[in-house]
């Protein structure tokens, strides 16, 4: 449990705010339709989640305004879960999917919200630069569709999808339908 916060917090101290170029986050972003449970589908390795399957992340309102995250996740094989709570802010306004994310005191990374689906169901996320990329879903898995409008766009930023991690999610949870 602890192993997963101390990896967060190490990706706070050595994340900065930015995005990479030509990586626009959303217009029209309504925070509300946001929260709740999403499961992440893939990422690109790092650090902080190396090893992990099962991984979700929780968004709810926080009472500063800002947004509480917690993340969570099972370690490979182990079936040990792992959390980290940490906190988020919008970095331009709020009808912007750009935020500021802190699982580690005042250091924040990126978090750019560079494709919405119109109902809120799959979010394509960035960091700073092109080392960290994620798809997240409500549903622990997507259509065929998703998952090649992600590698075509992600692929077309710089990002390298080739190195993608598909996240084992638990069976038996509906997938999203066509």
């Amino acid at each position: 449990m602890r192993f997963f916060a101390v990896i967060a917090m190490c990706f706070s101290l050595f994340g900065c705010l930015g995005s990479p170029e030509g990586v626009e986050p959303v217009k029209g972003f309504e925070l509300d339709r946001y929260l709740g449970r999403w499961y992440e589908i893939a990422r690109l390795d790092h650090s902080f989640e190396r090893g992990m399957d099962f991984v979700t992340a929780e968004y709810s309102l926080r009472e500063d305004g800002g947004v509480r995250v917690m993340n969570s996740g099972r370690s490979g094989g182990l079936g040990e879960t792992s959390e980290a709570e940490g906190r988020a802010y919008f970095v331009e306004d709020e009808g912007t999917g750009y935020l500021k994310v802190s699982f580690f005191g005042p250091f924040f990374g990126s978090y750019v919200i560079f494709d919405l689906d119109d109902n809120y169901q799959h979010a394509f996320v960035a960091g700073n630069n092109t080392e960290y990329l994620w798809l997240l879903a409500r549903t622990p898995q997507v259509t065929d569709e998703v998952m090649e409008r992600f590698l075509s766009q992600s692929s077309a930023l710089g990002f390298d999808t080739q190195s993608l991690i598909y996240v084992e999610q638990p069976v038996g949870l509906p997938k999203e339908q066509p």
